[in-house]
């Protein structure tokens, strides 16, 4: 026996929870075919026989145009699930069963699950699930997901509906369609759905709340003012605690390469390897290695901090603060944690796009992301700055890049959101404020653990390739800048980034920017003053930044003008973030083409950038 479960449910409503409980590592993440919308199918075992599980795109409905909705439709109705289990949240029942109302046309076996008891409880509100179940016509189990309770009695359940299915005993009456105007009928129908949904919840649901109050806490963080600093500065500290959580797991990945790349290096040299050879076992493994391990260990930093704000309730208040300033962007309030997040780590604010409710909200997001300058450029900025100027003059820079980054935000989301966010399918986000509950640390961890594994193992072939690229051109047998394919290209091409204001030296320093940021000044001083390769400084720099930056700033300010050296530091600062950012995006969006669209944008837009501060800057300075 195979037998294929689909899981249904509106976005928040815990199906990824459900789904990563019951496959576990047995999953494979892709797309659907001609489609970008993520696909993730799964398995487990029980009572000897195999189960698969497709956890379906996240929607409000089935009768929509977008693509989460179109694909989740067309699998149910063409039969390809044996059972569909529906997941709805118990805390926000009457909004969560237009799910359930529009599903009920599609005559196929369901289970419902009634997700959320804990939080329900805490709100006070009762609700007779047996009631539920007979009005329904198919098997209605209470649950609380996060918890890892109760998953052998939902497996259980799921076994014995296969054997002996179940369909919804009613469906609501829709109004035939007739000629006339569209919007009229489709509010004709969703009035008909919602009819039902009273006549089925009518006695099923009680509180024994009367009415319902804002909380001291609730009435700052909601103020229109204090409630944002509020929410700004709680995601502030949580990205530092996640940096506190993350530092130890990224130092035991740093030590890879200090530990294997002499020894590797020695032993190779000793078989009489030849030396490319040498300096990819000693340098580009090593580091690929690490760099999967740091972007490991910042991911699972992130998932649990934030994790936890979401699980006591904190990012449904600030998703609502900044739901009505991200709206102009095409965007929903959840939007601002990843954002906040990349002014830390762009790989952060990568995967923390997954609360996004679909996946061209999350596509549109990263895209924003990567307009966000994260810490690492803000250790380069002021460096180069005051090589050049004078510290009044470095703090118009700063202000000028952070005003740029607003301008390159908007600029982006008028760019993408056509094609990713297409106006028929914007919506406003539509949510109860959840109640301050106790986190289920065990389900946190837990999942935590499973995104930074998950992200580790995609990104390892990701990085090495792109690695192996870069060391292609910047490899240099003799050690001379000069015999590297890098040197050779960027002075062939120096006429071209000329017209950027980028001169060779400059120019590679901004390709290796696209590699990781902290590679910059390290492949700096090596073009500059001549203090090792290339390859040297971009790997090894990244976890040894230790550079002479007056000897630096001597070397560039001879050959370097002012006008060149704000031209590079706003082609360097919008770049696309580092290979590692790519590799999160592509491995978040399973998308190659979105992935390399948005990339190339960033790239052409740096130089353009570039281009247009340079001839304008000469004028001045």
């Amino acid at each position: 026996m195979n037998a294929r479960i689909a899981l249904l449910g509106q976005p928040n409503s815990g199906k990824s929870t459900v789904y990563n409980a019951l496959t576990g590592s047995r999953q494979h993440v892709g797309n659907w075919p001609g489609k970008t919308v993520e696909r993730n199918d799964g398995y487990y075992t029980y009572g000897g026989a195999r189960y698969t599980v497709t956890d379906l795109p996240g929607s409000y409905g089935l009768s929509g145009n977008s693509d989460e909705e179109l694909i989740t439709a067309a699998f149910i109705k063409t039969g390809q699930a044996d059972l569909v289990c529906i997941l709805v949240d118990a805390s926000q029942l009457e909004r969560s069963m237009y799910m359930v109302a529009e599903f009920a046309a599609m005559d196929q076996p369901a289970v419902l699950l009634l997700n959320m008891m804990d939080v329900a409880k805490v709100q006070k509100k009762e609700i007779d699930h047996a009631l539920l179940e007979e009005r329904l016509g198919i098997p209605v189990l209470p649950f609380t997901a996060a918890d890892g309770k109760g998953y052998n009695e939902l497996k259980a359940l799921l076994a014995r509906e296969l054997e002996k299915p179940h369909k919804l005993a009613s469906a609501p009456e829709l109004p035939e369609r007739s000629g006339g105007a569209e919007a009229g009928a489709v509010q004709a129908e969703s009035e008909a759905k919602y009819r039902w949904i009273q006549a089925v919840l009518a006695g099923v649901a009680r509180s024994r709340q009367e009415q319902f109050t804002l909380s001291k806490r609730d009435r700052r963080l909601l103020s229109p003012v204090l409630g944002k600093l509020a929410c700004f500065g709680t995601i502030l500290l949580g990205f530092l605690a996640a940096m506190v959580i993350c530092f130890p797991m990224m130092w035991l990945g740093s030590m890879i390469p200090q530990l294997l790349n002499r020894p590797i290096a020695e032993l190779l040299s000793a078989w009489n390897v030849h030396p490319w050879l040498v300096s990819i076992f000693s340098i580009i493994l090593p580091n690929t290695l690490y760099f999967c391990v740091a972007m490991a260990g910042f991911v699972f930093g992130v998932n649990l901090v934030f994790g936890y704000l979401e699980e006591i309730g904190f990012l449904a208040r600030a998703a609502y603060q900044f739901d009505s300033l991200l709206s102009g962007l095409g965007l929903q309030g959840k939007a601002i944690c990843p954002i906040l997040m990349g002014f830390g780590c762009t790989i952060g604010g990568a995967c923390g796009t997954r609360v996004m409710d679909n996946w061209g909200q999350r596509m549109l997001t990263m895209a924003v992301v990567w307009a966000v300058p994260c810490a690492s450029i803000w250790t380069i900025i002021p460096v180069i700055s005051s090589m050049f100027f004078t510290p009044w003059q470095t703090m118009l820079v700063i202000l000028g890049i952070l005003l740029y980054v607003a301008l390159l935000m908007t600029i982006v989301a008028r760019v993408f959101r056509r094609a990713l966010v297409p106006e028929r399918s914007r919506s406003g986000m539509i949510m109860e404020l959840p109640p301050y509950h106790k986190p289920h640390w065990r389900h946190i961890l837990k999942e935590a653990f499973f995104k930074a594994w998950d992200i580790f193992k995609r990104a390892l072939r990701t990085v090495t390739l792109i690695s192996l690229l870069f060391w292609a051109f910047s490899y240099s047998g003799s050690g001379n800048v000069a015999d590297s394919l890098l040197y050779k290209v960027g002075t062939a091409i120096e006429p071209v980034t000329r017209v950027f204001g980028l001169g060779w030296r400059t120019f590679m320093g901004f390709l290796s920017s696209a590699f990781a940021k902290e590679a910059v000044l390290g492949v700096l001083n090596a073009v500059f003053v001549g203090e090792g390769t290339v390859l040297d400084a971009t790997f090894r720099s990244v976890f040894n930044a230790a550079t002479d930056n007056a000897v630096l700033g001597q070397a560039m300010t001879g050959v370097v003008s002012k006008a060149e050296a704000l031209a590079f530091l706003c082609a360097c600062t919008f770049n696309i973030p580092c290979v590692m950012a790519l590799s999160t995006t592509y491995r978040e969006s399973h998308s190659l083409k979105w992935t390399v669209r948005v990339a190339a944008f960033y790239v052409c837009g740096a130089l353009a950038l570039s281009c247009v501060v340079y001839h304008i800057a000469a004028l001045f300075l």
